[in-house]
């Protein structure tokens, strides 16, 4: 499998684990497993069963579920700020660069829905808007930079502030109606309607 933004490597769980990396296989295996399931439906046994190792095993790692989730959130994250980052630099700095950055978000979401909906459900203290430290902020760190970068001189906290809101909001709502099945997921609806993504700001 290939190893982007919007995949998982599951080389780790395949091959087992060794020298530690248990950690890492038990998360690839959750994001594995959330491919084709709700994050009710997903376990810790599950999750050991698809590594190999007892559940006992799972738990030196990850005390109770919800620990395993903030960290499937923020490998999730991580992958997020990936594929932005990979769509932006393929389309260069500018508008052009931050319009792609929104498509990357409504894609990524269409293609992993369990797991967008478990990050946009973990919120680290404060909420996502305003958070500005570790990968589970990652994506929101891009999006005020790039905001910052295309107002004009002198624009105020506030005016940064509310102009990511309105970013964020129209891709999140787009990519929202595309997982409830209110939109189709359809790429020409993704690419007409993230056009003004950087122009509005």
């Amino acid at each position: 499998m290939k190893n982007d933004g919007n995949s998982v490597n599951m080389a780790v769980v395949q091959r087992g684990y060794h020298h530690g990396d248990l950690r890492a296989a038990l998360v690839s295996a959750g994001l594995e497993l959330l491919k084709d399931r709700s994050v009710d439906d997903l376990s810790l046994r599950e999750v050991a069963r698809t590594v190999g190792v007892s559940a006992t095993a799972v738990y030196r790692h990850f005390p109770d579920k919800q620990a395993l989730l903030y960290a499937l959130c923020e490998q999730g994250a991580a992958q997020l700020a990936h594929a932005q980052q990979e769509a932006m630099a393929a389309a260069g700095d500018g508008k052009s660069g931050f319009d792609e950055t929104g498509r990357a978000y409504v894609r990524f979401a269409v293609a992993n829905p369990a797991l967008f909906r478990l990050m946009m459900t973990t919120r680290p203290p404060g909420g996502l808007l305003d958070a500005d430290e570790g990968a589970v902020n990652a994506a929101m760190r891009l999006l005020r930079q790039n905001i910052a970068s295309l107002l004009p001189p002198g624009a105020t906290d506030d005016e940064l502030r509310m102009a990511t809101i309105k970013s964020w909001a129209l891709v999140h709502g787009l990519a929202m109606l595309m997982l409830d099945g209110q939109v189709p997921a359809d790429e020409r609806i993704i690419d007409a309607l993230t056009r003004p993504f950087a122009g509005e700001c």
